[in-house]
């Protein structure tokens, strides 16, 4: 069969289009396949060319056999198919032959034709499953939720930078990556760069030991949006926070967006220089307490529903008590009991739960004594544990002692009863009145939400 003309290479891309978006999805045929110039077809050879080597290596160990498959299926003739790498002459020497038709630009908008932060790096870091439609919103990280948010919406920088700080597993890595699909879907010729401090770090060793300073510098300098995760992992690292100062102030100065994570606020980050931790500390420092039995119970809830399973309220009830170390442990046991389920075929109960999760519910055990909620609440609020445990109501007496309460019922086994005989003799419905006092005023009170989870964290 002749080979085909053209014209006829392009028709047959647009035919097998489809098929490769069928397979792979949008965002991996925009990323991988539409940025492919499509040379000839001979011999049975159909021949390709990628901009970069990377982009080449990906596409055949990813994408050709697919490729291949659909165009034979279109046209039996193609029997193989040949990536080339793009060559930077000007134009092909073929004078008789149209210029070859590339897919029209579509790319995810980040730094093009740059071997140290690709297109092909931005759409491989985020995570898909992270986005704002599926994050949990409580007030333990409503101001978080809501400055990512807003830095989506506007074409200029409004907290420069967004700092989000929080421990492991409460939720930065999925607003880091929430604002990053965001900012993509409203502002597609945005140049975007995500990386991981360890990526920066290890990026910029690089670039250094390619002497090519300079290419790494203008990289990060050329951008719209600089996004940061874990910066925490620079501390220590001089050269490194150098480098970062200088591509942060020069940002900064261009009025480009900066998105920094970090484990800490940036006054608290260890080993990092004074006047980096006051740069960090120029826009807004929106901080992600630990999760509430509320905030948990709602996680579990959402991903059940995205799973489309049914699962006993009180399991999710019990786990949502049980496991408060994080947020991924917590989606990791319920992905647990549910594949139990899943291939077992048992119903899922509270009994077959704490079968299941044996290990995880023992190292979330709380081994808290009553007495150590009492000195950590009476140290807290600057009173004396004799005080507590005395007939006294004044206010600044019975609001440290409805607290401890609270703590004890919610960090301890101990029942209502055993509870009230560590707090001077009091019955189980004093007890119980605390607790639902305390529980109803954090729904409203942030200054007593922020309070019970400092000590529920330093306790725990």
């Amino acid at each position: 069969m002749p080979a085909l003309n053209q014209q006829s290479i392009i028709n047959a891309w647009d035919a097998i289009t489809p098929d490769l978006i069928d397979d792979f999805g949008d965002a991996a045929f925009k990323s991988w396949l539409s940025p492919l110039v499509f040379i000839d077809v001979k011999d049975g050879v159909l021949s390709l060319s990628a901009p970069s080597r990377f982009m080449k290596d990906w596409v055949v160990a990813h994408y050709e056999q697919s490729i291949l498959k659909h165009s034979n299926k279109n046209d039996s003739s193609i029997k193989n198919v040949v990536i080339h790498i793009a060559s930077k002459n000007k134009k092909s020497d073929d004078s008789d032959t149209e210029p070859s038709k590339k897919m029209p630009d579509t790319k995810v908008s980040a730094i093009k034709n740059n071997e140290f932060f690709s297109e092909e790096d931005f759409i491989s870091s985020l995570d898909p499953r992270y986005t704002f439609d599926n994050f949990v919103v409580a007030k333990s990280n409503e101001l978080a939720y809501a400055a990512s948010m807003r830095v989506t919406e506007s074409d200029k920088p409004i907290y420069n930078p967004l700092f989000l700080h929080g421990g492991v597993g409460l939720g930065k890595t999925h607003l880091m990556h929430a604002i990053a699909w965001q900012i993509h879907k409203n502002h597609k010729k945005k140049r975007v760069v995500y990386l991981s401090a360890e990526k920066f770090m290890y990026s910029f060793i690089k670039a250094l030991r390619l002497k090519d300073a300079s290419s790494f510098k203008e990289s990060l300098r050329n951008v719209d949006v600089l996004m940061i995760d874990d910066v925490q992992f620079i501390g220590g690292k001089d050269t490194t926070q150098e480098e970062f100062f200088h591509t942060f102030n020069a940002l900064v100065d261009q009025q480009k967006q900066v998105i920094i994570s970090a484990d800490k606020s940036p006054n608290d980050l260890e080993k990092i220089g004074d006047r980096l931790k006051s740069r960090l500390s120029w826009g807004l420092v929106a901080d992600i307490h630990p999760t509430t039995y509320e905030l948990r119970l709602g996680i579990l809830q959402s991903k059940v529903e995205a799973m489309n399973m049914e699962v006993d309220p009180q399991v999710l009830e019990f786990l949502a008590f049980k496991i408060t170390s994080n947020v991924r442990e917590l989606e990791g046991a319920l992905n647990r009991i549910i594949a139990h389920a899943t291939l077992i075929g048992r119903t899922i109960t509270i009994d077959t739960t704490q079968e299941v999760l044996r290990d995880v519910l023992r190292s979330n055990e709380r081994r808290l004594t009553i007495d150590d909620i009492q000195r950590r609440v009476c140290e807290f609020y600057q009173i004396k544990v004799s005080e507590m445990l005395s007939a006294k109501r004044t206010k600044n007496i019975t609001k440290p002692r409805h607290v401890a309460m609270y703590l004890s019922k919610k960090m301890t086994t101990k029942s209502l009863p055993e509870i009230g005989k560590n707090f001077g003799g009091k019955d189980h419905t004093s007890v119980l009145h605390s607790v639902r006092k305390i529980t109803q005023l954090i729904q409203d009170d942030h200054d007593l939400m922020t309070e019970i989870n400092t000590l529920h964290e330093s306790l725990r």
